[in-house]
């Protein structure tokens, strides 16, 4: 196989996935392995008397059970403020928490012992709902933070009550999104191996072995050097195997140190939709003004997020909502409020998009009411307000640097999919068919990597041997995106080697610094950066050994075809040739990278700065029909186009693009975790419903590539991107099939009655 055919599709893990070689954290077993099992209450929120575990423990078999008052460390931790319960000690706070943790000789035997743990607890009036949770005498979450506001971020910029006197229109709507599982296959599952040396050694489904370890060792009472967490191939995450994982490590760990031997928590499907938490729910008051011309001249919006029982991450992604509240649209006046609010749902945390696809459902179905309103093509609304080179965003921020992609993503869609002249076609609910025809698109820009909500930095490290094989060390997580496949690529092609060479060292927490979580689409941009300057780092070492046996200055030397090559072609030298030297004459071919972020501002009373240190930009479309009889949405095709900066593995990259879509449809039309009195009433993929494959179209996969300055590799981010904008799309096309809007997701078409005859100028 040729270079450039196996960048097109090689995957390092593929051969071990597919023959089911590759061993996933249950499939580890080890020498006395113990098994234990949550136990939960039926409390959504009550005040905890006594937790009574004698008759579980009198069960041949049961070994512990262990409870608040085992915790050795903590029991109370989080990565923004620390108030996750390890172990519901004061209160029960909603239908997730977890009470105690049985630890057996089986895992049968642990789930019937945990049906034997009574909890004496009394009842308490729980708050369901955000907006009531706001009010002055609402029932607190969390009597000592005072409040149940978790935070707030806001936008403020240029004067809106002076943008709104300038409109000739104004468009006020108010939207509502629904709670979201992640629906990855591989439920939560950890092992806790103690060592000899004292060292817990930890595997688990979960995406960031980092935050894990803290969870972990605040628990134990441990420093973080006791505490190993190995990567383990993850059977999907999505954005959800993070604090959920991280507290079914932490009780795994916390079991194995009370009895000294290896236990393993594998969880139910019902468990895991119980307890882990979800996308945010949403409800968005939104209004903007608009010119005669289309111009737009203010945006004032209110964004309510419900966090659920405990804070997770809900700063950090009503955060993101917040930059991006108006979209990838140029606005001088933005007054924007985001609230995270505490209540006894389930917890609400990260999910792929992170705050971005519930505002893009908001914004890209507004610009298209406001097209109309003004009998304007909403696609030139789009070019007339859209940032291009040199724009300046709503928090301040000159969009230079790097190429703005907006008019080049918008345009390949409207080409392939011959965007206007199928338009013309759209039903607008008046046909003489049943099925009522319709095309929509949404597009996007969205800020890389952590931007302002954290420090960001990446290592890697490169450890050439004296045969010419190369280990490679990344502090990015493999979540099943294929991103050890990309810093392998990316390596090969910086040393001119054949990828043969390089393996990958699945990393621990103790073998290379932290280097962050693996969210908000980073892995490619800070690994690839990281491995990239590593590389770059190794081939100077390597250039000055291979001067000194080709007898020529290091600046001749170049890297290429697997040799190392002087002046002339004449001047060539076998890779591991070279590494044979630099072994023989003691010089190691090691190098340690780090890629650290451009530094970003931002000023949290103004919402001003500059977010992200680079941005990426996509623009989706959908084709469908709605069956005017029973409102049965079929979708005929979907197309996407990104600017992924540069496409390291062309074949996952495409994956990204085809799964988002899929993703995006489920949020879209079929995905909604439904809670009855703060009780999910639908913990199972049977009745939880993600799309199936015959609900999917054919898809296309477009890719833009505009190296970015910025990354030392040219890539940037796709993996959120391409789930963020299906759902407003095919909003957009019912609207153009049925000339009905609809403002909550999802999208509930319920036939005749609700197909409407007028369009939104009507």
């Amino acid at each position: 196989m040729t270079a450039a055919a196996e960048q097109k599709s090689w995957r390092n893990d593929a051969y071990a996935k597919v023959t089911g070689k590759a061993k996933f954290t249950d499939d580890l077993k080890f020498a006395g392995l113990l098994h234990a099992v949550p136990v939960y209450s039926d409390y959504v929120h009550a005040t905890i008397a006594s937790i009574e575990t004698k008759d579980a423990e009198k069960l041949p078999g049961v070994l512990k059970v262990l409870t608040a008052k085992d915790v050795p460390g903590t029991n109370r931790f989080g990565q923004i403020i620390k108030d996750f319960r390890i172990f519901a000690d004061d209160k029960v706070r909603y239908h997730g928490d977890v009470i105690a943790v049985v630890v057996a000789e089986s895992r049968d035997l642990a789930m019937r012992a945990a049906k034997l743990v009574k909890l004496d607890a009394s009842p308490l009036a729980a708050v369901l709902d955000p907006e009531a949770a706001l009010l002055l005498g609402a029932v607190l979450v969390h009597e000592e933070h005072g409040t149940n506001l978790i935070n707030t971020h806001k936008v403020r910029r240029g004067n809106v009550e002076e943008g709104f006197r300038e409109a000739d229109v104004v468009i006020e709507e108010c939207f509502q999104t629904q709670f979201v599982e992640h629906a990855y296959m591989e439920t939560e599952v950890a092992v806790c191996v103690p060592r000899s040396d004292g060292v817990f050694e930890i595997y688990g489904s979960m995406q960031h072995p980092f935050s894990t370890r803290r969870f972990v060792a605040a628990c134990l009472g441990t420093p973080l050097s006791q505490v190993e967490v190995i990567g383990t191939p993850l059977g999907g995450g999505f954005g959800g195997k993070d604090d959920t994982a991280a507290l079914v490590c932490a009780r795994t760990a916390l079991a194995a140190q009370s009895l000294n031997r290896p236990v393993k928590m594998m969880y139910r499907r019902d468990w895991s939709m119980r307890e882990s938490y979800k996308r945010h729910p949403y409800r968005v008051s939104y209004k903007m003004g608009v010119k005669k011309d289309g111009a737009i001249t203010a945006v004032r919006c209110r964004i309510v997020a419900d966090g659920g029982a405990y804070c997770s991450v809900t700063p950090w992604v009503t955060w993101r909502s917040t930059v991006q509240c108006c979209g990838p649209y140029v606005v001088p006046n933005v007054h924007c409020d985001a609230l995270g609010v505490y209540t006894n749902n389930v917890v609400t945390g990260a999910m792929r998009g992170f705050g971005s696809p519930q505002m893009n459902f908001v914004i890209e179905q507004v610009v298209e009411i406001a097209a109309h309103k003004l009998g304007m093509s909403a696609i030139e609304f789009r070019r007339k307000n859209m940032v291009r080179q040199g724009s300046v965003t709503i928090t301040g921020q000159k969009l230079e640097g790097h190429k703005v992609a907006m008019g080049q993503v918008l345009e390949t869609v409207l080409r392939e999919t011959d965007y206007e002249a199928k338009l013309s076609r759209c039903a607008y609910g008046k046909s003489d068919d049943d099925e009522l025809y319709g095309i929509g698109l949404a597009m996007s820009y969205r800020g890389v990597s952590l931007g302002a909500e954290g420090v960001d930095f990446c290592a890697a490290i490169i450890n050439a041997q004296a045969d010419g094989s190369i280990l490679l060390e990344v502090g990015v997580h493999e979540n099943g995106q294929g991103s050890e496949s990309a810093m392998c690529l990316l390596l090969a092609q910086e040393l001119g080697v054949d990828l043969g060479r390089v393996r990958y060292r699945r990393s621990s927490t103790s073998s290379i610094p932290d280097s962050g979580t693996t969210v908000a689409s980073r892995a490619t941009i800070m690994g690839g950066g990281a491995v990239t300057l590593a590389a770059r780092d190794l081939k100077a070492r390597i250039a000055a050994a291979a001067a000194q046996k080709l007898h020529c200055p290091r600046e001749k030397i170049r890297f290429k075809d697997d040799c190392i090559l002087g002046p002339t072609e004449k001047d060539s030298l076998a890779f591991d040739e070279v590494m044979r030297y630099m072994w023989q004459t003691q010089q190691f071919p090691f190098a340690f990278g780090v890629f650290k972020a451009p530094q970003v501002t931002w000023d949290e009373e103004t919402g001003q700065g500059n977010a992200y240190f680079t941005w990426v930009y996509g623009c989706q479309a959908v084709e469908l029909t709605v069956n005017r009889k029973t409102g049965r949405v079929k979708l005929l095709r979907q197309v996407a186009v990104h600017d992924v900066g540069k496409a390291v593995n062309a074949s996952m990259v495409k994956g990204q693009f085809f799964g988002g879509m899929a993703m995006g449809t489920g949020y879209a039309l079929h995905e909604e975790v439904k809670m009855k009195e703060g009780k999910i009433v639908n913990p199972n993929l049977n009745t939880y419903r993600i799309p199936r494959s015959m609900d999917l179209p054919e898809m296309t996969a477009l890719i833009i590539e505009n190296p970015d300055p910025i990354s030392p590799s040219g890539a940037k981010s796709i993996g959120e991107p391409a789930n963020e904008i299906m759902a407003p799309a095919i909003a957009n096309a019912i609207y153009h099939a049925t000339g009905k809007r609809y403002f909550s997701l999802p999208l509930k078409i319920e036939g005749r009655a609700e197909i409407s005859t007028a369009d939104e100028n009507g």
